[in-house]
């Protein structure tokens, strides 16, 4: 979420830099990008029709003991989760995440990693443009596009930014 704070608020100081004011608008998209064991928060501005920036984090229940919680787990959210579990951040707990992924899958990119270059490869591209791009595509097309992304459901992330994009229009 500080990400997104610090990409609101540079978005904001670079518009009044600029004479001409340009209106971004935010979209954001609770979105399960794969499977059905987490969600994703994305998030895109848009100014007119293109990309400006994205952000992706995904939360999933993991181990109480290894990762940290969303805020109030320990208070408000505790009688909701299994003993031992909390429901957390994959960027927060990048390092964590990212060593049972490469235990589990052979991993060989941190997750952040990936939802940067992911993020990256969306920004800049007006919506019909990310649309072209994804449409149609295979899950396995889609990671040898996106240069740099190793996760298998790269697909489905851009799906949640066009969506969290058009959700801004």
């Amino acid at each position: 979420m500080k990400k997104v704070a610090v990409l609101v608020l540079s978005l904001v100081l670079l518009c009044a830099a600029v004479s001409v004011m340009a209106e971004v608008k935010l979209g954001q998209v609770d979105f399960a990008a794969h499977g059905n064991k987490c969600f994703a928060v994305i998030t895109a501005a848009v100014e007119d029709d293109k990309i400006v920036a994205a952000y992706i984090d995904e939360f999933q229940v993991l181990s109480k003991d290894e990762a940290q919680g969303v805020p109030n787990t320990e208070t408000v959210f505790a009688d909701l989760y299994a003993d031992g579990k909390v429901l957390a951040s994959k960027r927060v707990n990048n390092t964590l995440y990212s060593s049972m992924l490469k235990n589990k899958a052979k991993a060989t990119m941190e997750i952040a990693a990936n939802y940067d270059v992911i993020e990256a490869f969306a920004t800049g591209k007006t919506i019909a443009e990310l649309e072209t791009a994804i449409d149609g595509k295979t899950k396995e097309e889609m990671v040898d596009a996106v240069s740099g992304a190793t996760l298998q459901d790269t697909l489905g992330y851009l799906q949640g930014i066009l969506a969290a994009a058009k959700a801004a229009q």
